[in-house]
């Protein structure tokens, strides 16, 4: 893998575990399972059976979870650990092989890119659920599973895709930061 589609990888893997953690993870240990890709070790891990179905686990729990108005609250304060941390091992897993980047530094980048996307959702969140008495939890919710999961398929397949997503990411939070601004939410 040459060295912009690494980073591109890993910039979309992390904004993924940004988003959920265990999507992409799970996304990586299928795709390693059946040899589609392969990050060597120790990130081969990611695709034992057992860790799998670890994995597996909590993507179900924090799906569910992040579904409930003030649970999904919760599980953002518990994720602001978890998210950073999977965004940054998936970083230095895309960039291990066949890039003299030191694997701190992808550490670093992937725990920034990860955390800066979970940050602005951890945000918004309680906005959007404020302003919608709780019903925008699921919708929105659903929309980041998606997202996440469509980001982690682009950052393996189709690496360029991810200066797209994370464009439109971009201008997305800009337009609504914009409109809180003009438009404050009544007190």
């Amino acid at each position: 893998m040459d060295l912009a589609t690494a980073i591109l990888t890993g910039l979309g893997l992390a904004a993924a575990a940004g988003l959920n953690a265990y999507i992409p993870l799970v996304i990586v240990g299928f795709l390693q399972f059946f040899d589609v890709v392969d990050f060597g070790a120790p990130f081969d891990n990611l695709a034992n059976p057992w860790v799998l179905g670890v994995l597996v686990v909590l993507l179900l729990v924090e799906v569910l979870a992040d579904k409930i108005p003030a649970v999904d609250t919760i599980n953002d304060v518990i994720q602001t650990v978890v998210r950073p941390a999977a965004g940054a091992v998936l970083f230095a897993a895309s960039t291990s092989l066949g890039t003299d980047i030191p694997p701190v530094v992808a550490l670093i980048a992937g725990l920034i890119t990860a955390g800066t996307v979970h940050g602005t959702k951890a945000a918004m969140r309680p906005v959007l659920n404020a302003g919608t008495a709780g019903a925008a939890a699921p919708v929105v919710s659903t929309g980041e599973d998606i997202v996440s999961t469509a980001l982690a398929f682009a950052a393996i397949l189709a690496p360029f895709l991810v200066l797209i997503a994370l464009a439109v990411f971009v201008w997305l939070v800009v337009r609504w930061l914009r409109r809180r601004r003009r438009d404050p939410v009544p007190t």
